[in-house]
């Protein structure tokens, strides 16, 4: 499904000031035309175009506007020897990497050195001693397999760590995507007329292998939708993938999918030598503020290899020696491996006294803001550095059991909507689906959520993955998260979701049951800066059940109801979200029957296993194992909970389209169920 924002940001809002900058001293017509499909820019070639070209990747010349070198004006005029060298310098810090290695991908660090070295020592802003200088450029090489052209350049600017994680290929442009949209949301809500305190570019390098995931169309379909003029990704069109030429799988014009898009195209025909070319194309993509830029750089994959340039066998494994001496030989690289020449060192060197002015210029236009405009400053300081502000966490409701009941997912948007106030950098939006997925924001609010039907997790994964791996606290507000869901039917019914989270490292998976819980999860959520969370609610309505707490939602585990006494119940029924209902109603009948049960509620296990030991055995005391858990959902993994003379009751076959009550009482989610199993083990 196409995906949008809920919040409210209107394409005016959204739109970014007319003032030049990063030496634009001009707006042309075209430039405060309202969004229109763009018309085809290219750089006028110094070689040959191959037969290749002519075919798909070739545009109409009626479409192409022709930029001669002679015209071209570099950002900035740097001796071509040393540009050389220092391009050779990272072509060869790759080949050696990847040679001691014996694995990695050096054909793409040998093509996109051109690219590289114009953006980080030519073109982009930073300061490699403060990675989080706030107003730094940023970039992302999506085509992940090719780091150690990054590797390199870190190297040669002064870093000392990676930002982001891209890998699988399409991630890391839909990361760029969210960058750029973080800048432009920031810079609409805080600059002002006389103060441009948000103004950096996003940069990425994404190639072939990007092109052909799914990720990476949707997250430029937003792009173009957003106008994201402060975006410009390099396309390295190298026409190779790891089985060989992409012909073999890949013959879309690329070109036109990005015009259709809603980006800016720029063709540079010679990138492994044109310079110039490319420094011109990012000139012209900076002169268009009302939409993204691809600037598609053709170039060749290993270039320099005399032996496997442009050919598969330089894309996924090392040169070999024999190749890596005849291209230091075909190149004039006489250096041991990983020599950086004296002269490259001190020219890269100035990047760190150039940083570090950059930064101390940004910050005294800030503490001027800061003087004029303190409240928008505090606010802005308050999303940039992750401080929650004090007390924000009384925003959240909560309920007891005369409340009216409701399903979670409505409970949900209920916390949104009572933490936005409060919480300047709340921002999210789900997959068309808000009116489903109750994620509607009534004010605009950076704690990033999202949300889409639970069951469509799938084709999140991996972007949930890198969140975990990139230790980033997003929101996943999941909604529909069972059978429960009723007619719609198996497709859209998880029944393994639940498990693979749970199975999944540094992810907080939520099944909160109430109201209480629901506002329990998204305080945990939001405090989680470095953990991202999942919150499965239900589409049903829910009662809100005794003894449900925010604070026990943060324990991820425990007692909601409990009759027995010196922590010996005869049975500890177990249950999460929707089904938590179902083991306090089977307790009812259980106690009348003399039965002393202990009701637990299991919001989420991996809070629960971060609890004491002593914590975790006043809830489940390891001498009592008599437990029965019960959860609309596969049953793998739940004999970790209740043992081994437990009985774990759930669903480990598809559901069915029928109505909830249905569903639940043909796939035995019942009462009944449970009240047997407990007298069975006890």
């Amino acid at each position: 499904m196409a995906a949008t924002t809920s919040l409210t940001l209107s394409h005016s809002a959204l739109t970014r000031s007319t003032v030049p900058r990063h030496g634009c001293t001009t707006t042309t017509a075209s430039q405060q035309s309202s969004l229109s499909i763009p018309t085809f820019s290219g750089l006028k070639s110094t070689i040959k175009s191959s037969t290749r070209a002519n075919t798909r990747r070739q545009v109409p010349s009626t479409r192409r506007r022709v930029i001669t070198n002679a015209a071209v004006e570099t950002l900035e005029k740097t001796d071509t020897a040393l540009v050389e060298k220092s391009i050779n310098t990272i072509r060869f810090l790759a080949i050696d990497a990847v040679e001691k290695a014996n694995s990695g991908h050096p054909g793409l660090p040998m093509g996109c050195a051109p690219m590289g070295h114009i953006l980080y020592d030519e073109v982009m802003r930073y300061n490699p001693k403060n990675p989080y200088w706030f107003n730094r450029d940023r970039f992302v090489l999506s085509a992940g397999h090719g780091c150690m052209l990054q590797y390199a350049l870190l190297h040669l600017a002064g870093y000392d760590a990676v930002k982001v994680s891209t890998c699988p290929l399409g991630q890391g442009i839909a990361n760029a995507v969210g960058l750029a949209l973080a800048e432009k949301h920031l810079a609409a809500r805080y600059n002002k007329p006389d103060a441009e305190i948000v103004d950096h570019y996003t940069y990425c390098i994404l190639g072939d292998g990007c092109q052909m995931e799914g990720i990476a169309n949707e997250a430029c379909s937003l792009a173009g939708h957003w106008g994201l003029g402060k975006l410009i990704a390099f396309y390295d069109d190298n026409h190779i993938s790891i089985d060989g030429d992409t012909e073999i799988a890949f013959t879309e014009n690329v070109d036109k999918r990005f015009e259709a898009l809603g980006w800016h195209i720029i063709w540079v025909k010679n990138g492994n030598t044109g310079y110039d070319e490319i420094r011109a194309a990012i000139k012209e993509a900076k002169a268009v503020t009302d939409k993204p830029t691809l600037i598609k750089v053709t170039t060749t994959i290993g270039f320099g290899s005399p032996n496997k340039a442009n050919s598969y066998s330089v894309h996924g494994a090392a040169l070999g020696a024999k190749e890596v001496d005849a291209t230091r030989q075909n190149l004039g690289w006489p250096y041991e491996p990983f020599h950086v020449p004296d002269e490259v060192k001190k020219h890269w060197s100035r990047h760190t006294p150039d940083g570090a002015a950059l930064e101390a210029e940004w910050n005294a236009k800030f503490a001027a803001y800061e003087k004029k405009y303190p409240e928008e400053a505090a606010e802005l300081k308050s999303i940039v550095t992750g401080v929650l502000p004090a007390g924000w966490e009384k925003a959240l409701p909560t309920y007891t059991p005369e409340s009216p009941g409701d399903a979670t997912r409505n409970l949900s948007q209920t916390m949104l909507n009572a933490l936005a106030p409060v919480l300047p950098g709340l921002i999210g939006g789900s997959a068309d689906l808000a009116s489903s997925n109750m994620t509607l924001m009534k004010i605009p609010g950076f704690v990033p959520y999202c949300a889409t039907f639970f069951v469509f997790t799938d084709y999140m994964r991996g972007a949930i993955r890198i969140s975990a791996l990139s230790e980033a606290g997003v929101i996943y507000v999941m909604t529909h998260d069972s059978i429960g869901l009723g007619e719609d039917g198996p497709t859209h019914q998880p029944i393994e979701h639940l498990a693979s989270f749970r199975a999944m490292p540094n992810i907080l998976m939520f099944r909160p049951a109430d109201g209480n819980e629901t506002a329990g999860a998204y305080k945990v959520a939001v405090e989680s800066r470095t953990r991202p969370s999942i919150l499965a609610l239900s589409r049903q309505k829910l009662p809100n059940l005794p003894g449900t707490s925010i604070e026990g939602t943060a324990k991820g585990g425990y007692t909601i109801t409990d009759n027995s006494t010196g922590n010996k119940p005869d049975v500890i029924l177990i249950g999460t979200g929707s089904e938590l209902e179902i083991a306090v109603k089977a307790a009812d009948e259980l106690r009348k029957e003399g039965k002393a049960v202990r009701v637990v509620s299991f919001v989420s296990w991996e809070l629960f296993d971060e609890q004491s030991d002593e914590y975790k055995e006043g809830v489940l005391p390891s001498g009592v194992t008599a437990r029965v858990s019960i959860e609309a959902g596969s049953t793998f993994g739940w004999e970790k909970i209740v043992g081994s003379k437990g009985k774990a009751i759930g669903i480990d076959k598809w559901g069915s389209s029928a109505p909830a009550g249905k569903i639940y009482k043909e796939y035995g989610i019942t009462v009944e169920a449970v009240i047997a199993a407990a007298k069975h083990l006890c």
